[in-house]
């Protein structure tokens, strides 16, 4: 992930505030699922340490791991867009210390404030965009017969 995609670099100090008033912390054992693709996505995640594994269906086969994502990453973006449904499926990678976020509270604080709703939706797309391109790039890599040509 970039780094203008982690939350310190992605919302102001004072919208960054406002969004850790809503956090509280939770942990994983390796190996946990934390979503899975389908289901519906009522909460999402910052990591604080640990990684996190997001992965894609493939019928017939193992799940294609897409990303791994660590400190300061956004765990799930599908709680922000109807019908809030996780386009991904995601799994703790090692033990994962992390901020849970309740969706219904952080997109009722967007709609109250719209200058922090526009900061927070701006950095999911970013995110959106990030991971549409590794996923892109992934899925190139295995099965597209010369590979996704990056380097």
């Amino acid at each position: 992930m970039t780094s203008t995609t982690t939350l310190a670099a992605a919302l102001p100090a004072e919208h960054r505030a406002r969004l850790m008033s809503l956090a509280h912390e939770v942990s994983f054992d390796a190996d946990t699922r934390l979503f899975e693709e389908g289901r519906h996505a009522d909460r999402f995640w910052i990591i604080k340490t640990g990684t996190v594994a997001l992965d894609l269906h493939v019928p017939g086969r193992r799940a294609a791991v897409i990303e791994s994502l660590g400190h300061g990453e956004l765990v799930g973006w599908s709680w922000h867009f109807p019908p809030y449904v996780w386009q991904l499926g995601a799994e703790a990678a090692s033990p994962v210390r992390a901020y849970e976020f309740d969706a219904d509270a952080v997109r009722k604080l967007c709609d109250e404030d719209p200058e922090f709703g526009r900061a927070v939706a701006v950095w999911v797309g970013k995110v959106v965009a990030h991971r549409l391109q590794s996923a892109r790039i992934r899925l190139l890599d295995l099965y597209a017969p010369y590979g996704s040509g990056a380097k």
